[in-house]
């Protein structure tokens, strides 16, 4: 009988040493997820392919005004003007620049046109249709991991714009992130006059890092300077009328501080490549 209580015993320390090493699993399971939700944020996607990760924040839609203010103190070009009311659905943008590595990972690991090479630099010297074939590719290898209705695309003019600006967490800030440009991004003053690795400024307030600076970041718009004047319809805006060059957005390395600001637009020739200008890839509904 004393043997028989003592196996009953041994048992039931067996069984409580088992439950407990099971709670603590079961604890640190949730507490790494509720890690990665931190540092990932509620609602951005991650992608892998070839053991390279692509992250994408999401960015909650709304109204905000796009555009530069006349009388306002950046000192706007006529091509900004007039400041105006858009109103746009949710989306995904990059948190990053597209590096090379990413490149790399989707185009092939011979395939890298950029003039600086690093696996952390900004994929350059891409031009808009090479982003697009980049795009497809992503398209066509997620297929079946996209978000419901949406599909992988430059950002229009207008949700590069909105992000830049931190969208419904916006504080109006000139540069992406900070009215001082400095901790927000690579320029000419502070470049040593090349592209430098991604995410090593202050992020905005979405958590997207040098949306200023480091390198031009092609967009799906055609380019018109006259967009804002004339255009009138304000929902989802893309401008798909033809036209010679494509929008470029954020300034890079190799300019000033007024090519930084959130607002300012510039251009290039769909099949042209410049070593200061890459891209940002989007999750866009299928819609717009």
């Amino acid at each position: 009988m004393v043997t028989f209580n003592k196996r009953v015993m041994n048992y039931r320390a067996k069984i409580s040493h088992v439950t407990g090493i099971i709670s603590l699993f079961a604890f640190l399971f949730s507490y790494a997820e509720a890690l990665t939700a931190q540092t990932q944020g509620s609602g951005n996607r991650l992608f892998t392919l070839n053991d390279t990760r692509i992250k994408l924040v999401f960015v909650q839609g709304g109204e905000m005004t796009l555009g530069c203010a006349q009388g306002s103190a950046t000192n706007c070009d006529s091509s900004e003007m007039p400041a105006h009311r858009v109103t746009l659905d949710d989306f995904y943008i990059g948190e990053t620049e597209v590096t090379q590595a990413q490149w790399m990972a989707v185009m092939g690991r011979d395939n890298n046109p950029s003039y600086r090479k690093g696996n952390q630099l900004p994929v350059e010297r891409v031009s808009w249709v090479e982003c697009h074939r980049f795009i497809t590719r992503l398209n066509k290898h997620f297929a079946s991991e996209l978000p419901d209705g949406y599909r992988f695309a430059l950002p229009s003019e207008a949700q590069w714009e909105y992000a830049a600006r931190g969208g419904t967490k916006s504080a109006n800030y000139i540069y992406a992130g900070d009215n001082n440009l400095n901790p927000v991004a690579w320029w000419f003053e502070n470049s040593n006059e090349r592209s430098q690795d991604v995410r090593c400024k202050k992020a905005n307030e979405l958590g997207l890092f040098d949306m200023s600076g480091n390198v031009w970041e092609w967009c799906e718009d055609w380019y018109d300077e006259n967009y804002y004047s004339e255009n009138q319809d304000w929902k989802n805006p893309l401008n798909l009328q033809e036209n010679t060059y494509y929008v470029q957005r954020g300034g890079s390395w190799n300019f000033g501080a007024k090519q930084q600001r959130c607002t300012f637009r510039d251009y290039g020739s769909p099949h042209s490549r410049y070593e200061d200008c890459g891209f940002r890839i989007a999750l866009v509904p299928k819609s717009n």
